[in-house]
């Protein structure tokens, strides 16, 4: 049975799944989670689509996000923060997401070696060679 349910949630693709356990809370706007196409869930903080924002993250998985007209959020493009910021390439990364219609940062700050923040990097890309 639980094979079935893997096979159907990796047929839907990465998706956002708002946390139920935050759906009464006053900031539940700030946390969210992301399901991979393995099926796996990763928990995400949501943050402002800033520059400000942007140089602060280190050792995290990034996704630049939009929502269309219903609520429903997509992933614009994705990245890997290292733990150094560099302003320039975080610039033009950024500019880029806004220009594709990205309105959030959606952060994945758990994963604790660069290796297993590769591994969920891939896990979220709906479509890895058209991702930067």
């Amino acid at each position: 049975m639980r094979d079935l349910r893997n096979d159907r949630m990796r047929r839907t693709g990465v998706r956002e799944e708002r946390l139920r356990a935050t759906a009464g809370l006053r900031s539940s706007t700030t946390l969210s989670s992301w399901r991979g196409l393995s099926g796996r869930r990763y928990i995400v903080g949501v943050h402002p689509l800033n520059l400000k924002e942007l140089l602060e993250v280190t050792d995290a998985v990034i996704l630049a996000v939009s929502r269309d007209e219903t609520g429903t959020a997509h992933v614009v493009d994705s990245a890997l923060a290292g733990d150094r910021p560099s302003a320039e390439p975080r610039t033009r990364w950024l500019d880029a997401a806004r220009e594709r219609g990205a309105t959030e940062l959606h952060i994945h700050r758990l994963a604790d070696t660069e290796a297993r923040r590769r591994e969920i990097l891939a896990d979220l890309r709906e479509n890895a060679d058209q991702a930067s």
